[in-house]
């Protein structure tokens, strides 16, 4: 598998655990859990930010930030929107993107003035290990805030394996038998 081609499968599954933590979120009261709202829909909004960030230093453009969060916070909406409309504009990139683009290296500066210099394919692997971190810190205040309340709040399962099962259920119907190799390293 090409780098482009692993890509395109994390941008997918980004895009899917990016709708299946809001949708968790949703669970969230802001009557009974203000605080934790709040914390979670920074987090995500940051990642919204940075991923804005990183689409314009990939096509060389300025962004716009002075911070890597808005000093205002969205609706739980509005921030769904964003996150979909930024996981379409990576998910069109990375499959038109060559394996010459993704190698080349591009400078570009930070929101606290700082320069840097990454590849395409470095700042995409960013991008999407950064929404992970942040999906994960996410994944623990709805952990906690179901644990601690009778309030009721369907966790996410948003790990890579579930999505590659979710998506292409014909991965289920393949034995193990079909896999030799993995059988062998297993039974020793």
């Amino acid at each position: 598998m090409s780098a482009g081609e692993l890509l395109l499968k994390m941008f997918r599954y980004q895009a899917w655990a990016n709708g299946e933590l809001l949708e968790a979120m949703n669970g969230l009261s802001a009557e009974r859990h203000p605080a934790e709202l709040h914390l979670a829909i920074r987090l995500m909004n940051h990642c919204l930010v940075v991923n804005r960030i990183f689409a314009a230093h990939l096509v060389g453009e300025s962004q716009h930030f002075a911070s890597d969060n808005t000093p205002e916070t969205p609706e739980l909406a509005e921030l769904r929107a964003g996150l979909a409309a930024a996981d379409h504009w990576y998910l069109d990139y990375v499959g038109t993107v060559t394996p010459a683009m993704l190698s080349a290296s591009v400078p570009f500066t930070f929101t606290d003035g700082d320069s840097g210099y990454m590849t395409r394919e470095e700042m995409l692997t960013h991008v999407v290990t950064h929404g992970g971190y942040h999906r994960g810190e996410v994944g623990r205040i709805l952990v906690q805030v179901s644990n601690g309340s009778e309030q009721g709040i369907k966790l996410p399962w948003d790990t890579y394996a579930v999505h590659l099962h979710r998506t292409e259920p014909s991965r289920r119907l393949r034995s193990l038998a079909a896999l030799p190799e993995v059988v062998h390293i297993e039974e020793r």
